[in-house]
């Protein structure tokens, strides 16, 4: 893998992306090799025309019967169109057989992984990376599927055959033929080394772009809110135009370097016609094998060009490739075979902190014990470090130093998946996944029945609302249903919680997306999801924290204050001062 700016997700080396390339083909061998097979009996078809104008030559030219010549001449032809046509129709039936699927199994492998990466590690590269990866990068590699790679291997073997069909004319023909090649090989060297970079440049630069048009949306209310709009359209435009830049430079080397490909069809021609003159004079071939050593020659512009040409595409596909394998390559988390068990739901911070950006900590040696069935609420003004603490304690993020353990074991040991039976975490950006409310609920455990989840939306308050859809259970919601609102979506998603039943739960501000209108039901659908459970609520608003057995406030990723909602207000600190300005 090589080193990737900025933080980036890894960018695999050529060696990682033919490996990968090799070892997706081989599962589909069949397809392959009968896709070549095609491809080889369709350039075998191209040799017969130039082959045959040839023997016309020579008959009108001789003695014999240039009528019958002339029939024969026309049937091979066109036996040989047909040839060329079917064999063409089978190369890309049979290419599109087997490279669908390769390209469906390596959507699905990065995806997979993308999916599986850590929440450190996805912050760290941006979701711009992440998503210009699963779809610029895939959908080009799929266009390449579909027009670069029948084109490039049509052309190779069409430029194999050509250059074979010279040579069995004449040697000193063939030879006259390669006196292209240097001229060639010069324009593809001066190309290759300037192009590559630049490829590779403008799907870091495309990424970038992702990130600031995902940030841009994500961010558009708070862009709003602090007349920031202006200056975000301008980040877009700039990374946009960085892209752009990319694209103008390569054309510019493509300009140059066509002239180049049209001084060495030049070079090429007039060598085979010189030395087919000189050959003809001395009596050493026909008339008609120059005429055909001329013509197999001027078909190999077309296909000389569109290899050389394609290198563009080639390279740019190479480049996607390189970014899917780099995501492909990561290391697949690791899970115990047989993670220990906690004793019990007792949640343990130890001497937590961390720091995004060395030298800039946000916590600062936090020590937090929860108690099996203790509620806690994590309150402070924004920047405190509480929705890091929280993270920190659902294990999605590591923290930079200390530990966290459950009923006496450290997170690291539980593994992911064992993990995530254990504590749930419910953020205010919650995603409606497509889908009927019944799939919805049952992500969190797929054998529950319609009455698991009937108890568990009744539990959040959000069985009413649901019978009062269309469909009820079965009514699609999400991108292509019937659309939910901030509350409804978060009841859902601890109406997964109550389900899922996991003994410890973290709230991220769960509530700060309900409004004013339906906060007030969303807190007690959240009091009621963690109701005998173990719960950290980054509390938005303050009535959450008032509920809570326990208040913890946060001062600059310091812990300043502890104690209950009246402990708290009469010792008139901190949190009676975010108390008074919130009840004002």
């Amino acid at each position: 893998m090589s080193a990737s700016p900025r933080g980036i997700l890894p960018i695999a080396d050529r060696r990682a992306t033919t490996r990968l390339v090799w070892s997706t083909a081989r599962r589909h061998r069949a397809a392959l090799l009968a896709a070549l097979a095609s491809f080889l009996v369709g350039g075998l078809a191209l040799l017969v025309a130039p082959r045959a104008f040839g023997y016309l030559v020579d008959a009108i030219d001789g003695p014999g019967d240039g009528d019958g010549v002339l029939l024969g001449v026309v049937v091979a032809i066109a036996v040989a169109g047909v040839v060329g046509g079917l064999a063409q129709l089978c190369a890309t039936v049979f290419l599109a057989r087997a490279g669908e699927p390769a390209l469906a199994d390596l959507r699905e492998e990065v995806l997979d992984r993308a999916l599986h990466l850590d929440t450190q590690r996805l912050e760290e590269a941006g979701a711009g990376d992440v998503l210009s990866r699963v779809s610029d990068d895939v959908r080009t590699v799929s266009q390449s599927l579909v027009e670069v790679v029948p084109s490039f291997v049509q052309a190779l073997v069409a430029v194999v055959f050509t250059a074979a069909g010279l040579f069995a004319l004449d040697w000193r023909l063939g030879l006259a033929g390669l006196a292209a090649a240097p001229a060639y090989a010069l324009g593809v060297r001066w190309y290759l080394p300037r192009s590559g970079p630049i490829y590779a440049a403008e799907r870091v630069a495309q990424g970038e772009r992702a990130e600031a048009l995902v940030a841009g949306v994500h961010g558009a209310d708070t862009l709003r809110a602090y007349g920031r709009e202006q200056a975000q359209l301008d980040l877009v435009a700039r990374k946009s135009w960085d892209a752009v830049s990319y694209a103008l430079n390569v054309m510019r080397l493509l300009t140059r370097f066509g002239a180049r490909n049209n001084r060495s069809e030049l070079v090429g021609l007039l060598a085979v016609l010189s030395v087919g003159f000189l050959l003809v004079r001395d009596d050493a071939v026909t008339v008609g094998a120059v005429t055909a050593a001329a013509l197999y020659f001027h078909r190999l512009f077309n296909p000389i060009g569109a290899l050389i040409f394609l290198f563009d595409e080639v390279q740019s596909t190479g480049a996607s490739l390189a970014r899917i394998a780099g995501v492909i390559g990561m290391p697949a988390p690791v899970l115990p075979a047989d993670p220990p068990r906690p004793a019990n739901a007792t949640l343990t911070l130890r001497g937590i902190g961390h720091a995004y950006e060395a030298g800039a900590p946000v916590l600062h040696d936090v020590d937090l014990v929860l108690a099996p069935g203790e509620r806690v609420a994590l309150v402070g003004a924004t920047g405190a470090g509480k929705t890091t603490l929280g993270a920190i304690a659902a294990g999605v993020l590591v923290p930079t130093r200390g530990e966290v353990l459950l009923g006496g074991v450290p997170l690291a040991q539980l593994g992911r998946r064992e993990l995530r039976r254990h504590i749930a975490l419910v953020s205010q950006e919650v995603h409606v996944f497509s889908g009927t409310v019944r799939e919805a609920v049952t992500l969190a455990r797929a054998d529950a029945d319609d009455a698991d989840v009937r108890a568990a939306l009744e539990t959040v308050r959000a069985w009413g609302w649901v019978t009062a859809l269309p469909d009820g259970l079965d009514t699609r919601v999400g991108g292509d249903g019937v659309p939910l609102s901030g509350a409804q979506a978060q009841q859902l998603a601890l109406a997964r919680v109550v389900l899922a039943d996991p003994p410890v739960v973290v709230l991220d501000e769960a509530t700060a997306e309900a409004g004013s209108a339906g906060a007030r039901d969303l807190e007690i659908a959240a009091l009621a999801a963690t109701e005998g459970r173990t719960a950290i609520t980054v509390a938005h608003r303050l009535t959450q924290a008032r509920a809570a057995d326990r208040i913890v406030v946060l001062d600059a990723g310091c812990v300043v204050e502890a104690g209950s909602h009246d402990e708290l207000v009469a010792a008139g600190g901190r949190y009676a001062d975010l108390w008074a300005a919130w009840s004002a």
